[in-house]
């Protein structure tokens, strides 16, 4: 795995002090065992004749140590998302989507909230902040509930899905998307692996 490339952040002050020594890029986060996080991971298919109720509670994208966190995140089409601003120091959220309105919201001081809402799906919406340049996210906005993102040790978890055939998608913002198939019989438990290779 490639070395993590060192954030530049000597032009705000606030950033330096909020980051805490903290200026690795999250790019490409790797564990001593080769496991890699910020991995989003769905089922690509669609779920014709079921439905599944939307969570009214937001997820939460904290500006914090003049970074999003968290850095890859899966969200419902349709359930909203707050844009947190934790430093003490200007951010803004520019979203940039395909599918959905693009936004751009400014947060100027520290504990200001935003909420935006994207309506439909779209893998994946590239999230920036202008003022800070190295500061960027990434949603997965999702039809159904079945997605993850990879933790520190690269595991994630899909519960729930109906018996059937499915592909999985499993998106990494340097390294692409790979996919694989896999059928789940009612109350099994199915074990899938991806492996990425260092471009």
């Amino acid at each position: 795995p490639p070395k993590p490339e060192t954030i530049r952040m000597s032009a705000d002050a606030a950033c330096v002090q909020a980051a805490g020594g903290n200026n690795k890029s999250d790019t490409v986060i790797v564990a001593a065992d080769g496991s890699l996080a910020n991995v989003f991971v769905y089922v690509k298919d669609a779920f014709d004749g079921y439905t599944f109720d939307v969570p009214t509670a937001p997820v939460v994208l904290n500006q914090k140590g003049c970074r999003y966190e968290p850095h890859v995140f899966g969200v419902r089409a349709g359930q909203p998302i707050e844009f947190l601003n934790s430093d003490a120091t200007l951010h803004n959220v520019h979203a940039m989507p395909m599918n959905n309105p693009e936004f751009n919201k400014g947060e100027p001081t520290q504990g200001m909230r935003v909420r935006q809402t994207l309506m439909k799906p779209e893998i994946m919406v590239p999230i920036k902040c202008n003022i800070h340049g190295w500061m960027n996210a990434y949603a997965g906005v999702m039809a159904h509930p079945f997605f993850a993102v990879t933790g520190a040790d690269g595991s994630f978890s899909l519960v729930g899905l109906p018996p059937g055939t499915y592909t999985v998608d499993a998106w990494h913002e340097l390294y692409g998307t790979q996919s694989q198939q896999i059928t789940v019989g009612g109350k099994e438990t199915q074990t899938i692996a991806f492996t990425f290779s260092a471009k």
